[in-house]
């Protein structure tokens, strides 16, 4: 029986496939700035502008329910991609914990407890620093995960920002042989993971004075906004952006991009 850390959708049971990721993949930080048209993310001048209007060559919106389906590969890629749109939940403690944590404002003096970020950054030199992003709308095709740090980000002065997430999908080596029930991919980082499923993508808002915890392997997209440019904290690994940043791109996997509803 496959196991995964944690338990995800599971699209169908049939035997496993182990590939490695085929084609190379910008290096991509979550939320940093959009080097070229192929980085996954949509330019800000578009978020105000229909569906049809953000991506001219999309088939018919499809709005996001649990009967979306899709193969992560062997699509046919000349086609042009479908419109998913994803309904924003308000991101609190409770709605986001399958992916990470919400960390809301705590009185001077409290002790440590299980309100506060339960970081591991044990696997490298920790890196806190300030990111200018610039340019982003509510839309993605590409999703990243990290599997050696827990990362956190939060908007300088309490802006309202949003992030595409998945929950973490890695599989332990030991649990491959003889697995059933998905597909199987080596990321170029070295770590196994399922790929994340269309209908499994949730979109959230973070408001307010508050910053989120990403769990091992959440996947994420963003940040996303809808200001000209924002600044965010961010808390990682000195190195995770070069070693450890493994993406999955929708458009050419599934056949389909996002498009937040909010």
């Amino acid at each position: 029986m496959l196991k995964l850390k944690p338990l995800i959708y599971f699209p169908s049971a049939r035997p496993h496939t182990v590939v490695t990721e085929a084609s190379t993949v910008p290096l991509q930080l979550a939320g940093s700035p959009v080097a070229d048209k192929n980085s996954g993310f949509f330019p800000v001048n578009s978020r105000k502008e229909s569906p049809h209007k953000i991506f001219p060559n999309c088939r018919r919106l499809i709005h996001r329910s649990r009967s979306v389906s899709m193969e992560s590969a062997g699509v046919n890629t000349t086609t042009s991609p479908s419109v998913v749109k994803l309904k924003v939940i308000e991101a609190t403690p409770e709605s986001f914990k399958e992916f990470g944590q919400v960390i809301e404002a705590s009185l001077d003096g409290e002790e440590f407890g299980p309100r506060d970020a339960q970081l591991d950054l044990s696997r490298g030199i920790p890196r806190f620093y300030i990111m200018q992003l610039k340019d982003r709308s509510l839309g993605f095709s590409n999703i990243t995960h990290h599997a050696n740090v827990t990362q956190c980000l939060g908007s300088i002065g309490g802006n309202v920002w949003y992030l595409g997430v998945a929950k973490p999908s890695i599989v332990d080596p030991a649990d491959i042989k003889g697995a059933r029930g998905a597909d199987i991919v080596q990321s170029r980082c070295g770590h196994f993971y399922v790929p994340p499923a269309v209908d499994e993508v949730q979109a959230f808002r973070i408001s307010g004075p508050k910053f989120i915890k990403l769990n091992h392997g959440t996947w994420h997209a963003g940040p996303l906004f809808t200001d000209d440019k924002m600044n965010f904290y961010n808390l990682e690994l000195n190195n995770t952006n070069v070693v450890d940043h493994t993406t999955h791109d929708f458009i050419k996997k599934n056949g389909v991009v996002f498009l937040l509803d909010d």
